[in-house]
């Protein structure tokens, strides 16, 4: 099972935003530069992370990024889907058979996971982190 590196970027900028600023705007060239991604690249995940109503953009001389009031709510769970979408990660039955055995245990698998990642909370990642990203 594999994420794509916008899942992996979002993750450590949301780990940023909340060790880092919390309540002060980062603009996407510093951001960039410190994740050493592409602010291109960089851009398009903080669009969809602003979608999700995870951050919050501002534009201008003052402008940037920052975290949204409530942000210590935000599990490891809501910025995959905000990235990836919430599609199941299998879909392997034959002819699409609603008692299939494969699916089920693959479905079994991929809650067990989701609930693992719906209780892990960026904010409590923050706490326990040493500003290594």
């Amino acid at each position: 099972m594999k994420y794509s590196k916008a899942t992996n970027y979002a993750l450590h900028t949301m780990l940023h935003f909340a060790i880092a600023t919390p309540n002060l705007r980062v603009g996407v060239q510093e951001l960039a530069q410190r994740l050493e991604v592409s602010p291109t690249y960089l851009s398009k995940i903080l669009t969809k992370l602003v979608k999700a109503g995870m951050i919050e953009s501002a534009s201008g001389a003052n402008g940037g990024y920052k975290l949204k009031p409530g942000w210590e709510d935000i599990s490891f769970l809501d910025i995959i889907h905000a990235i990836e979408g919430s599609a199941s990660l299998f879909d392997g039955c034959l002819n699409h058979n609603p008692d299939c055995l494969i699916q089920k245990v693959m479905s079994s698998a991929e809650e067990r996971m989701e609930e693992e990642l719906r209780h892990q909370k960026i904010s409590d990642l923050a706490k326990k982190a040493t500003g290594i990203l």
